[in-house]
């Protein structure tokens, strides 16, 4: 799976996120609904981690240094990893908050047709930047579910776009709904009712994303097809004989290091093994081009080690990968 970063579906949901923002500002100033001021907030937090995207992938692209010397690609996960702070505190925790108040002291929602009209306006935005989001992941997903999609993605960006859009649709229909249930029966309650909804909705969002974003800053290997790509282009069947254990690790969506294990013929001289190494190792890059950081350990194939047990991974031994 590709790991583009969805530029162009983050900018379509920051112009998109603003200008409902600034809408749902003012359809509170004129009807007082507490859905329209947590959806207000709710959007005007989306804009500031749609920047936070953009940011940490700008970061990510700096040149590597002595001290970071595999450079600065996990930037990407760190803020992807703010944007569910964000989300679950400016957005989820204030909109419970403020239904909370809402429901202990509700007051009739005034000139209804602010809100009821800017909600309106908003479904249709956010459909338009939730499209964009779909189109550019659906390059990306192949035959994968969505949820497969959001969790193997190495690239934060789109799964938080992705999330953030589906997000403010429901949290739009809720507050839809709050709206209209409190203009129908009068009762302000319903507004507030809307609002907890909203922020639920943002709590629950926001815990997926941090989940999945702490698994990439923690460091995750390769996808499954990916590793299968990698062990057949290390053997060659005839210099490299298997691979004893192999470890892989994302520096960054685009970097991935790979250090492994491999089996050398006993006979081969130091010459051949050095020059079987270097194919491999353009082999590699050539089917894996994410492939930035690549080391290859040769030794001789023991079955005495490899006798020991089945677990591949174990280090030292294991037995070699059959091809």
């Amino acid at each position: 799976m590709s790991a583009s970063g969805g530029t162009k579906a983050i900018v379509a949901a920051l112009g998109a996120n603003l200008a409902i923002a600034v809408s749902k500002f003012v359809a509170f100033a004129f009807s007082g609904s507490s859905s329209m001021l947590a959806e207000g907030v709710h959007s005007l937090a989306d804009s500031g981690n749609q920047a936070l995207l953009l940011i940490g992938g700008k970061k990510a692209q700096r040149e590597a240094t002595p001290q970071h010397p595999f450079g600065y690609g996990r930037e990407r996960y760190i803020y992807a990893f703010l944007v569910s702070i964000v989300l679950f505190s400016v957005g989820g925790m204030f909109a419970v908050y403020e239904g909370y108040e809402k429901i202990k002291h509700p007051h009739e929602i005034e000139h209804w047709y602010w809100p009821v009209g800017v909600l309106v306006f908003a479904i249709i935005a956010e459909s338009f930047s939730f499209r964009t989001a779909i189109k550019e992941s659906n390059e990306l997903r192949g035959t994968h579910s969505w949820s497969q999609f959001i969790r193997r993605a190495k690239a934060p960006e789109l799964p938080v776009v992705l999330l953030e859009d589906f997000g403010a649709l429901i949290g739009l229909v809720l507050a839809l709904g709050g709206v209209g249930l409190a203009l129908l029966t009068g009762d302000g309650v319903w507004d507030g009712i809307g609002t907890v909804c909203i922020g639920v909705l943002l709590i629950l969002i926001a815990l997926v994303l941090a989940a999945e974003t702490k698994s990439l800053l923690l460091g995750e290997a390769a996808g499954v097809e990916v590793i299968k790509e990698i062990e057949d282009a290390i053997v060659d069947g005839d210099t490299v004989t298997g691979i004893i254990h192999m470890r892989t690790l994302h520096l960054g969506p685009e970097e991935l290091l790979i250090a492994a294990k491999i089996a050398v013929q006993h006979d081969d001289t130091a010459a051949e093994v050095a020059s079987a190494i270097d194919a491999a190792e353009s082999r590699i890059r050539t089917a894996v081009p994410i492939a930035r950081v690549i080391y290859l350990e040769p030794d001789i194939y023991s079955e005495a080690e490899a006798a020991k047990g089945p677990d591949r991974e174990a280090t030292p031994g294991g037995p070699a990968q059959s091809h």
